[in-house]
This record gives C-alpha cells, structure tokens and sequence, in this order.
C-alpha cells in the first residue's frame, strides 16, 4: 500500500499544471480526507484484537458501518457547502489556484471513508484468524486497480487531482468488498463466545476512543501543516513537493505500520515477547539504513527527477530536505512495538498521551517557522514532523515500561 502516494504522485507530476495539481491533490485533498477517516483507523488494530467470537464481531461491525456513514456525511459536508470555503481559504489560506481543483478532488473522494472502515475492521478479523495473506492479496487488488485507473487518467490527459481522487476511491472500494468477500467463510466459523471478556458499552468505548484519537490528532497536524507551509517562503513548490516526500517515506513506514497488528495478534504466544522485541529492532535499523542510502547519495535526485517526474527546481529542492526525516521509518517501527504492548494490555489512553506529545511538539516547530524561519516551509514541515515522531516514541517506551 506504501507504494501507492509515490505512483499517484508520479502520475500527476506528468499531467498539466504539476505544481497546482500536486498542491491541490497532496497538500489539500488527501491530508483533510485522512483526517476526516481518522476515526476508523484503529479499526484494523481494535478488529485484530476483539474480533476473536461472533458477539464481538457484530458489535464491533455496527461500530464499523455506523462510523463509515457518519464520517461520511461530514466528509461530504466538507466538500460540497461553504464549510469548505473557512477550512481552505480562510484557515488552510492556501494559493487561490488550488481551491477549486481542492474542492473537486474532495468531492471526488466522497467513497473513501466508508470503504476504509469497512475493509480495516474485516482485515483485523482475518488477521485475528490467520488469514494475513489475504490482506496482502487485498492490497494487490486495490493497486492493480488504482494503477489501472492512474493509467487511464494518464492517457486521456486529464487533471491530476481528478486522476488522482478516482484512482484512490475505486482502489479502496475494490480492496474492501474483497476484504469483505475473503471475511466471509471466517465469520461462519467464528464461536458464540471465546476465553476473553468481550468488550460492550463504556468499556468499548474506554478502550476504543483512545485508539480513534491517536490518528485523529496525528493526521489533524497535516492540515495544520498545510496551513503553516503556505505561511512560509517557497509555498507552492514546498506544497507541491511535501506530498512526494511524504509519500516516499511512507514507503518506508509500511512495514512499520503493518507491525503494530502483528504484535497485538501474536503477544499472547508462548516466547513471542522476546521475539518481536528483536524483530522490532532489526526492521528499525534496516530501514533506517535504506532511507540513509536514499536521502544522502544522488539516488535521491535520481528518485525525485525520473521517478517521482518533478522538474528539475523541485526534485532539488526535495533531495535537500529528504534526510531531515531520517528518524521517522524507525520511529514507525518502534511505536508498532508500543503501541502493540499497549493494546493488548488494553491500556490505550497511553497511546493518546503520546500523539498528544506528537502533535505538540510538531506545533510548536511549525509555529517557530511561521513566526521566525527564512528556510522554506518544506524543510520546516519535515524537521517538525521527525522531532514529532521522535518524541511521541520516547512517551510510548516510557508509558509501556514494564510490559
């Protein structure tokens, strides 16, 4: 799925008006549509832990579907009335060039969240069950699908944040109904009840909205950092560029992110402790060495200019900044580790705590750039973002001590 922002932003660097289109697409579209699912996220990590009979399974599934269609609403609230107009132009205050194409791609977006919660909590049941390999089949049908949709677009030369929008809300669609499909023979084998007290009422909702908050918080910082970049010097190239950045590291977090549910399915195993705890370690240093070899040799230039298709100012501009986020793919990888301790501690209010501690941390750096840097907003973004990621892993390993 990392590989995913990379290919959508090659796409649309090749089409007309790169730089709007990027902005409007990477800097505008797609951070306010993460924050507007935020909600669902920890569905994927709360379905691998609960979804373990049938009574949890339907009460988590009305959680899923009720979330899905309220989220929805307010997306579309969003996009189509003048609530649109006071988080872009007033508060985002991004150049007057994307708002419209900002507006459309969001529209155009509508299908995601709902797809997203759907496929997350029935990928955390076949997770939970054994069933990993389908998630990842799930994941090669929603690529061949948006890289199928990317290539269209390509072809009739359309906008990039149309291209760009489409080809994300039918690969999701695509990747949820098979999720669903694949769900189905583990659901009829589900028991009545299992070993563990289920979860029901408040203490769902203790263990769960801690959980909603963290991407919730997290993702909100994207807007926020839209809205400090296009304060700050260079802002068109550096939200044209943020996003191919930001994607090219996600690249690197994936398999971090994909490490937390693998931690909460397998902690109750006899020896595994000590095991993951290795493993954790392992996957921080060797993706920390690939972005290494990435961001401070020309393979970065060579990366930005022919594969991502930036012109030559712009891929400049992002092999500078590329190693000021070497610290984040590890950071992924370790917080998997916490987080993953946490969870299945059923202690998630830690989890809040730290991505408060991220959030804040990342505000007070953007907020220093605004008020006093001379550096572009991109490699203020980027230094913010790492020192965030940084600290919200330093409360984590304090908060799991013990566990």
């Amino acid at each position: 799925m990392g590989a995913e922002q990379p290919l959508v932003g090659a796409v649309v660097a090749r089409l007309a008006e790169p730089e709007v289109q990027l902005a409007a697409y990477g800097s505008v579209v797609y951070p306010l549509a993460l924050v507007v699912e935020a909600p669902v996220i920890m569905l994927l990590a709360a379905s691998t832990e609960l979804s373990r009979d049938r009574v949890a399974f339907r009460a988590l599934r009305r959680v899923a579907h009720g979330l899905g269609l309220g989220l929805s609403l307010l997306h579309l609230l969003l996009a189509a009335t003048p609530l649109f107009d006071v988080v872009v132009r007033r508060v985002l205050d991004v150049p007057a060039a994307v708002l419209e194409p900002a507006r459309l791609g969001l529209l155009l977006l509508l299908p995601w969240t709902w797809s997203i919660a759907s496929r997350r909590f029935h990928q955390g049941l076949l997770i939970r069950h054994g069933r990993a390999r389908a998630v990842g089949v799930g994941t090669a049908v929603r690529l061949t699908v948006t890289s199928s949709t990317l290539g269209i677009g390509l072809g009739l030369a359309a906008p990039g944040v149309v291209v760009a929008s489409v080809a994300l809300s039918l690969g999701v669609m695509a990747e949820a109904l098979y999720a669903a499909w694949r769900a189905r023979e583990v659901v009829r084998a589900l028991p009545e009840h299992s070993e563990r007290e289920p979860l029901r009422g408040r203490a769902f909702w203790r263990f769960y909205v801690p959980l909603a908050m963290t991407p919730l918080i997290t993702l909100a910082i994207l807007p926020f950092g839209t809205a400090a970049v296009a304060r700050m010097p260079q802002a068109l190239w550096s939200l044209a560029v943020w996003p191919v950045i930001s994607g090219l590291v996600f690249v690197l977090q994936s398999a971090g992110l994909a490490y937390n549910e693998v931690v909460v399915a397998l902690l109750d195993e006899p020896g595994a402790r000590a095991a993951l705890r290795r493993f954790s370690l392992t996957l921080s240093l060797l993706v920390t060495a690939l972005l290494a070899l990435l961001s401070l040799t020309p393979l970065a230039e060579g990366w930005f200019s022919t594969v991502a298709g930036l012109s030559p100012s712009l891929a400049a501009m992002a092999g500078a900044a590329l190693w000021m986020a070497l610290p984040v793919p590890a950071t992924r990888v370790l917080q998997s580790w916490y987080q993953g301790l946490l969870v299945n501690a059923r202690r998630t209010r830690a989890i809040t705590e730290a991505v408060v501690v991220f959030g804040a941390t990342c505000g007070v750096v953007l907020a220093h750039g605004m008020r006093h840097g001379s550096s572009s907003g991109l490699a203020i973004a980027v230094v913010a973002f790492s020192l965030g990621r940084l600290t919200q892993t330093a409360w984590l390993a304090w908060r799991a001590r013990g566990l």
